[in-house]
């Protein structure tokens, strides 16, 4: 299971193993702040509390846009953060502005 927290709304959804967080957060109604949907924007940044071990790597859009020590931390960019395997995640939207 997957449980999104967006800027007003949390819910708690089915996993979908290769859709991204935000592909998860548009289909079920959960308002992540995005803007483009490529990686370039870095509105749909999230902090993945649980389940990091789940999700695809990092990859060169996310490294572009954030800092390594904030990828290690937990932030991901929900557009960019596929789910690879089932278990429990937990994420919450924590954009820069």
């Amino acid at each position: 299971m997957l449980t999104l927290k967006g800027r007003t709304v949390v819910k708690t959804v089915p996993v979908e193993i290769g859709k991204s967080l935000l592909d998860h957060a548009l289909a079920n109604g959960i308002d992540l702040g995005f803007s483009c949907t490529r990686g370039t924007c870095a509105r749909c940044r999230v902090y993945v509390e649980e389940g990091r071990e789940l999700l695809g790597e990092p990859n060169d859009a996310e490294y572009d846009r954030m800092d390594e020590e904030e990828i290690e931390q937990g932030y991901r960019l929900g557009c960019q953060a596929t789910v690879k395997r089932e278990g429990e995640i937990r994420a919450v939207n924590r954009t820069y502005f």
